[in-house]
């Protein structure tokens, strides 16, 4: 930007950054971007900035505070659309430049700079409060501080690479960048990240106080930090993060190698050459595609949590019921009440059901409490929200109600009937199967419009995912409420076609089927699981498998196949593990043996699953060539999906993909993944495969007019 526009902006836009005077001596900078409801950073505001201190400097003060106008948000991060407008490595390692300088002014000031964080202190922010002298945060439950970076392909580029390890060691800045974590106050505190934690109501009293102290005696680093901080313990460190990290991205993460790399060239090189390396590593990463990919899935969600899934207005939420207290309705209640703050009533045949459920949620709270991010009154507040019956009293105040009980069509259609005969009259039903189809489950129903699927995932408090299902005859605004609901219960929400395995079961069934032929064709179960582990998927089809159930995994292969075709076959010689009894972890016999509860160690294949499938292993297969026949299928059947209107966009493909089923997200889903490599080499593989393996891979009629057209799932 040149200095007539950045001049020009400054004339027509006010100041994100505010200067008072308090008592005469201590000067406060409120950071309060206009227009937006958390701060960001943004590239024109360095001259603000550089204002801002000019301006301080006018006045003689014992020390300078820096605090947010917004009520719940110190500074979220940097605004990361910036990054897309940048054209070379040059331009993005100049941002990383001007950040650095920016915040090296601050820390350059001759009277001490206090950070008093509330709410949000995350990237670029957190750098920011790293260049203060000192800082001070709220003990609220808002106020959160870490150095996300990692999880968009990026590392922190404005010297957060060279503060934090020489504030708090190298071991605990390595283990926060690597892992992009947020810390709580106390957590904070305990590290020495911020000098106090206070409540929210005297945060600035108690930073002017700190302010006025002076500056901060360095404190000694934990005995730990320090025996590390030599030549011999420093190289140990490296190298045993260095190793775990590779352990957990297998080099599909380049950011996280960076990350080590700039921090031990600033360590030992000092901080010049760290804060260039950083700089440099910064712009070769906003560069790279696995960032774009990161990106793109951060922009993808972002917008999925602000759309309504449709015109319509919803219908206030105020009461939820769930049917069924198995281990879905116990995480969809829990995720409902502690997430959503919504009462929930439990409903279930008998009481052993809602004590089943209800102590889902309490053994959920109490994780937090023995963590110390809850105290047991609040917990005890939460498990208030929760109520069981075995008969429909109350349900008769309920907005929605989320059905999860077993896959039986005839079930599900008399719970409907139920409903309408004791919820009321705007209630909605919705419908929490992977398979039935939501036309069949509404068919006799008397208010077919308030009947609609919403699909989780399990388990329900971890995956991000649901599936909102609207069938023919359900109403926009049963469609918005659903989507209200699934945004209070902390759930990205897609709107999928209402067909058999939707979206989300659909790509992933000739997923498992073509790792189930490899396993027949000699490939080993822990082989095949560990060349998709390589590809970056967070676990194998095999162990999947045994985590989801088999019997439930392949329980909606006969209606895939019933309504798709012959494509999504299951191997017949599968059947025989069906007829031994094996369902996996649940019963304790699946792919894998599983050990008595309490005892650890690695997880052992089952070697009787191949005789019982006459197999033989001999692998054969590279792990390159098993990632490419399992997720060509995978590919295949997303397109087939985007043109049959399955799914709304590429974007709801792309992040249905990863935050249902964990496709890697370094390729950014399956559309962007396609789009990577070309829809003509899509094509030709999948043609190459067809030829090799069965018509199976015979590629879809999207990608083959996609092809001639030379066109890509995104512009």
């Amino acid at each position: 930007m040149s200095v007539q526009e950045n001049l020009a902006m400054q004339e027509t836009q006010p100041s994100a950054f505010r200067f008072s005077v308090v008592d005469n001596d201590i000067g406060v900078i409120t950071i309060d971007v206009p227009g937006e409801r958390v701060n960001t950073l943004k590239a024109e505001f360095v001259q603000q900035i550089e204002d801002v201190l000019q301006q301080a400097q006018t006045h003689k003060l014992q020390g300078i505070v820096i605090i947010s106008g917004k009520p719940d948000s110190f500074i979220a991060g940097a605004d990361i659309t910036m990054l897309d407008a940048c054209q070379s490595e040059q331009q993005a390692r100049s941002l990383a430049q001007k950040g650095q300088v920016t915040l090296a002014k601050i820390a350059a000031l001759s009277i001490p700079v206090v950070a008093a964080i509330h709410g949000a202190c995350l990237g670029g922010g957190l750098e920011l409060a790293l260049a203060c002298h000192r800082r001070i945060c709220s003990l609220d439950d808002k106020t959160a501080l870490g150095l996300p970076e990692v999880q968009l392909g990026l590392l922190p580029g404005s010297g957060g690479t060279q503060r934090l390890p020489r504030l708090i060691g190298a071991s605990q800045a390595l283990d926060l960048m690597l892992t992009g974590r947020h810390v709580r106050a106390k957590q904070a505190l305990k590290m020495g990240l911020v000098d106090d934690a206070v409540p929210a109501s005297i945060l600035l009293e108690s930073a002017i106080q700190l302010a006025r102290q002076g500056w901060r005696t360095r404190p000694e680093l934990p005995v730990i930090e320090r025996l590390l901080n030599g030549p011999l313990g420093r190289s140990l460190l490296f190298s045993i993060v260095r190793k775990k990290t590779l352990a957990k991205t297998q080099g599909n993460y380049p950011a996280a190698e960076k990350i080590i790399q700039v921090v031990r060239q600033g360590l030992e090189h000092g901080s010049a050459s760290g804060y260039e390396a950083e700089a440099k590593a910064f712009g070769e990463l906003v560069m790279t595609p696995v960032s774009a990919a990161l990106r793109s899935l951060f922009f993808a969600s972002t917008s999925l949590k602000k759309e309504a899934g449709g015109a319509a207005k919803p219908h206030a939420l105020h009461h939820i019921g769930v049917l069924g207290g198995g281990l879905m309705g116990g995480g969809i209640a829990c995720v409902t009440a502690t997430r959503g703050g919504l009462p929930v009533r439990i409903k279930d045949i008998s009481e052993q059901g809602i004590s089943h459920a209800l102590s889902y949620s309490w053994d959920t709270l109490t994780k937090r409490v023995r963590a110390r991010r809850m105290r047991p009154a609040e917990r005890q507040k939460q498990m208030q929200l929760l109520s069981g019956c075995t008969d429909y009293s109350g349900f008769n105040q309920m907005d929605v109600v989320i059905e999860a009980v077993f896959e039986d069509l005839k079930l599900k259609q008399q719970m409907v009937a139920d409903i309408e005969q004791y919820g009321a009259a705007h209630t909605v039903f919705a419908s929490n199967t992977s398979s039935l189809p939501i036309s069949q489950i509404a068919a006799q129903a008397q208010r077919p419009e308030l009947v609609i699927g919403l699909h989780y995932f399990s388990p329900v408090d971890k995956m991000p995912l649901v599936e909102v299902i609207p069938h023919a005859g359900t109403s926009e605004q049963t469609i918005a409420t659903t989507v209200a609901l699934a945004h209070k219960q902390g759930k990205t929400a897609i709107v999928v076609g209402d067909r058999a395995g939707f979206y989300v079961n659909r790509i992933l069934a000739p997923y498992i089927s073509e790792a189930a032929r490899c396993l027949l064709e000699g490939e080993s179960i822990n082989g095949i699981d560990q060349a998709m582990l390589k590809g970056g998927f967070p676990v194998g089809p095999f162990a999947l498998l045994d985590e989801v159930g088999i019997d439930v995994g392949t329980k909606i292969i006969p209606i895939l196949v019933a309504e798709l075709g012959e494509r999504f076959a299951a191997p017949a010689a599968f059947d025989a593990l069906i007829k031994d009894n094996r369902k996996g972890r649940k019963n304790g016999r699946g792919f894998y043996l599983y050990k008595a509860k309490g005892k650890k160690g690695k997880k052992e294949v089952d070697t009787s699953v191949y005789s019982l499938l006459g197999v033989t292993p001999k692998p054969q297969m590279s792990d390159a060539d098993i990632f490419q026949r399992c997720v060509m299928l995978m590919l295949n059947e997303a397109a087939r999906c985007l043109d049959e209107g399955i799914i709304r966009s590429a974007r709801d493909g792309d992040i249905g993909a990863v935050f249902g089923i964990g496709f890697p997200p370094f390729l950014g889903g399956p559309f962007r993944y396609m789009d990577r490599l070309g829809i003509d080499k899509v094509v030709e593989i999948l043609q190459t495969l067809s030829v090799r393996h069965g018509t199976h891979f015979t590629p879809c009629e999207r990608l083959l007019r996609m092809k001639e057209q030379n066109q890509r799932f995104y512009s």
